[in-house]
């Protein structure tokens, strides 16, 4: 009998959960950034400006879908271009829900500024500190209001894994963000970061995403659009099948690379993909993984491992011929036997 780890059932829907606009700082307004991603072949779109929430579900139609998000940063020191800067997303389960928590008007200097005396909020302005404590704290005001909390592009924030090990109550970490390589030449593929928090004992998924915030043509090598993102697969495209698709972590990362099916039958885990240079099957412990690679010249679409029963964890990551790589999240074994 199979046992889909991606559903069988449902639909795939490609999003980008890390975009800006002019509501902060990026160049290109709501509706610009939903006719570009739409002729590119996204559904989703999660407007994530800086400190502020807003609603766009005006923009939703029956083939696009606009999350309700916000990208809020605690800085060790004023300076971000020299700080180590944390930077989460928070995207709301309901897409009205536009209360600030946590809420800092000093953070709030880049484009629609007229937004902050008006802004809902939950108590007083809330004083930031770059410490475990305050960053946990806002994870589980977010949490407790709604929210869903996701971890920025890990390594331009300059920290390390073990700062990372100590935040509770994430949904993902980004294992790929395009703007961070685009802008600054770092790449910020961070799959042992992934593995680190998995080994630490943290339930969590990994998703890429733009961090958009260009206004650069689509051909250009400069656009920061489309480099990075998730596909989403959910019963259709409302807010609350997307939004539980997240939750239940029913999607994967990509730089390019598709998978088709994963499933497990008879002992065995089965994955269809793309044309893929190499699958490779990664666990806990590396030396209990696998690799299916393509001959000289040519790829391959499909791969089977054996589950590993002295492990703990399994992913995959899919590589093209281009050396992009599709990442899945990490799969419990005992889920599995």
């Amino acid at each position: 009998m199979k046992k889909y780890l991606i559903p069988q059932n449902g639909n795939f829907y490609k999003a980008n959960l890390h975009t800006h606009s002019t509501v902060s700082d990026g160049e290109l307004t709501p509706e610009e950034l939903k006719k570009r991603y739409k002729a590119q072949g996204y559904s989703i779109l999660a407007y994530t400006d800086h400190e502020i929430l807003v609603d766009h579900s005006d923009l939703n139609d029956e083939n696009f879908l606009a999350l309700t998000g916000i990208e809020y940063a605690f800085m060790e020191q004023p300076d971000y271009r020299l700080s180590k800067t944390i930077e989460l997303n928070i995207i709301a389960k309901d897409p009205h829900n536009t209360t600030q928590i946590c809420f800092d008007p000093s953070y709030v200097y880049h484009g629609e500024l007229w937004r902050v005396p008006i802004a809902k909020r939950i108590g007083e302005p809330f004083e930031r500190k770059y410490t475990i404590e305050c960053i946990q704290e806002v994870i589980d005001t977010a949490k407790e209001n709604g929210f869903l909390v996701n971890l920025n592009h890990p390594c331009g924030s300059l920290e390390t894994p073990e700062f990372f090990g100590k935040l509770n109550g994430l949904l993902a970490l980004e294992i790929y963000n395009h703007s961070s390589f685009i802008w600054n030449g770092v790449y910020d593929y961070v799959p042992d970061m992934y593995d680190d928090m998995l080994r630490r004992g943290h339930n969590i998924y990994c998703l890429a995403a733009d961090d958009a915030h260009g206004g650069l043509d689509d051909d250009n090598p400069r656009c920061d659009r489309y480099g990075g993102f998730v596909m989403i697969k959910a019963e259709s495209l409302t807010y609350d099948n997307v939004i539980n698709a997240l939750e239940q972590g029913d999607f994967y990362a990509s730089q390019g690379p598709i998978v088709e099916e994963l499933y497990v039958e008879d002992g065995y885990i089965h994955i269809k993909t793309s044309p893929a240079r190499s699958i490779a099957m990664n666990t806990e412990h590396r030396p209990f993984g696998g690799i299916s690679v393509a001959k000289k010249g040519e790829t391959i679409t499909e791969a089977v491992f054996k589950v590993p029963e002295n492990q703990r964890y399994i992913r995959f990551d899919v590589i093209d011929e281009s050396g992009l790589h599709a990442n899945t999240r990490a799969y419990y074994v005992d889920d599995m036997i």
